[in-house]
């Protein structure tokens, strides 16, 4: 095999290696201006100086999935999955981005939180802008925090009988979130302010309730998805809902917190699930 073969064999290679480790994306909704994916947990939106070595991003995926450039029209932190949103064209993307700028666009996440929580609430608290050290280095260090609201609602609890602390007992609650402003991290830091840090969150999170989850669950991210989006369609006006199916991994906490498929209902109120029995 002369060299130029070998390397045209070891390009195919490469790529047939890529292609089967490239992360999965579904197609939730798509019509000729807009396209929703879900986005696994640890996937990229778009290419970024600071993971400069990663192949794979939603946006890219997106593209080669539809056939079309894509443009991206909200964020979604790399560690959470769920509905990620584009256009197809810069008139879409300049429609939709002017929602999520005014506030119309709808969203709810799901959250698994530490401690149980009972009273569902709307929090009103404003967050200084948190700095990249290289991409913002021209942005005042100053700068005024910004309003951020964050609507909670506990759906289910959870008391399990190992401990992750000083307690014999480890608690935990399901928590939907509605965020009314789009800040950097905003659920993430919000819920830290509460004393109620989303599980895995190494950033604003509880490290040693991270470690027990990670060790005593076996499954490793930051459990947070963005659940459902509704927004007006940017040619026709329509009213849209898009909602996602939770990842096999939360279904297999849900067990281990002793929540069944009877008790994985929205509609019921904030219960405590403790020994994998209803109280």
């Amino acid at each position: 095999m002369s060299d130029e073969t070998r390397e045209v064999a070891d390009s195919e290679l490469l790529d047939i290696e890529a292609e089967e480790i490239a992360p999965h994306i579904e197609v939730l909704f798509e019509d000729d201006d807009v396209v929703a994916i879900h986005k696994p947990a640890g996937l990229l939106v778009h290419r970024s100086y600071l993971a400069r070595r990663e192949r794979f991003f939603a946006m890219q995926l997106t593209r080669d999935k539809v056939g079309c450039h894509v443009f991206p029209v909200h964020r979604l932190d790399r560690p959470t999955s769920g509905i990620l949103l584009f256009a197809k064209s810069s008139e879409m993307a300049n429609a939709l981005c002017g929602q999520f700028a005014d506030h119309t666009v709808d969203k709810e996440y799901l959250a698994i939180v530490r401690g149980n929580m009972h009273e569902a609430g709307t929090l009103d608290y404003a967050l200084k802008e948190e700095l990249d050290e290289l991409g913002d280095k021209d942005v005042d260090p100053n700068k005024a925090a910004q309003d951020a609201v964050t609507s909670y609602q506990p759906l289910l609890n959870s008391e399990i009988p190992f401990s992750s602390g000083r307690y014999a007992t480890s608690r935990y609650a399901l928590v939907q979130l509605s965020p009314h402003t789009g800040r950097k991290h905003q659920l993430r830091r919000h819920m830290a302010h509460l004393r109620h840090p989303i599980l895995g969150d190494t950033t604003h999170g509880d490290g040693k309730q991270n470690k027990f989850f990670r060790s005593h669950f076996g499954i490793n991210r930051l459990w947070l998805i963005a659940k459902k989006l509704s927004f007006n369609h940017p040619r026709t006006g329509e009213r849209i809902e898009i909602e996602t199916e939770l990842e096999t991994e939360w279904l297999q906490l849900f067990e281990g917190l002793g929540w069944h498929e009877d008790t994985l209902s929205v509609d019921k109120q904030p219960l405590i699930i403790a020994n994998g029995c209803k109280i």
